[in-house]
C-alpha cells in the first residue's frame, strides 16, 4: 500500500515538472499575434464561427482579395474587406462608415483567438468551428 502511494505522489511531481516545461512553451505560441500573412493563409476560403465567453456570437467569410462576409447568425449579412496595420487585423464593413473595427488574432492550438483592440476586458472571439456549408443571408428587409 504504502509503495503506491508512493508510486502515485512520484508520478504527481513527474506530471508537474512535465506540465511546467510543457505550458511555457503553449504560452510563447499564444503571446505573438499572427501577421498579415500568416492570418491570411489561416482563414483563405474558410468560413468560421465564433464564440464570445461560451456563447455563439457569429460568422465570418473569407473570400479572396481579403474580402469578408460577417453576419451575428441573425440572417442579415455585412460585405467587407480586411488589412492588417501593424499587429492587429482591422475590418472595414459596409455599414461602419470607415470606422475600422481592429482585433490581435492569436493561433493557438484550439483554432483562432481574437482580441478587440488587443484590450483586456473587451470583446475576445475564440473559433468554434467550420462552416460546412454557406452563411445563411436573408438579404434586406422588404417594406408593405
Amino acid at each position: 500500500m504504502q509503495k503506491t502511494a508512493s508510486r502515485r505522489a512520484t508520478l504527481r511531481r513527474f506530471a508537474a515538472a512535465a506540465l511546467c516545461l510543457i505550458a511555457p512553451a503553449t504560452w510563447a505560441q499564444d503571446s505573438t499575434p499572427m501577421t498579415g500573412a500568416e492570418f491570411d493563409a489561416y482563414v483563405k476560403d474558410r468560413t468560421l464561427y465564433y464564440n464570445n465567453l461560451g456563447e455563439a456570437y457569429g460568422v465570418e467569410q473569407y473570400l479572396p482579395d481579403r474580402q469578408v462576409k460577417w453576419s451575428f447568425l441573425d440572417g442579415q449579412c455585412k460585405d467587407g474587406y480586411w488589412y492588417e496595420d501593424g499587429p492587429f487585423i482591422c475590418f472595414i464593413y459596409e455599414d461602419a462608415e470607415g470606422d475600422p473595427q481592429c482585433w490581435t488574432f492569436f493561433n493557438e492550438p484550439t483554432g483562432l483567438r481574437a482580441l478587440f483592440q488587443d484590450t483586456p476586458g473587451q470583446t475576445e472571439l475564440t473559433e468554434i468551428t467550420e462552416a460546412d456549408e454557406p452563411m445563411l443571408c436573408l438579404g434586406p428587409d422588404i417594406g408593405v
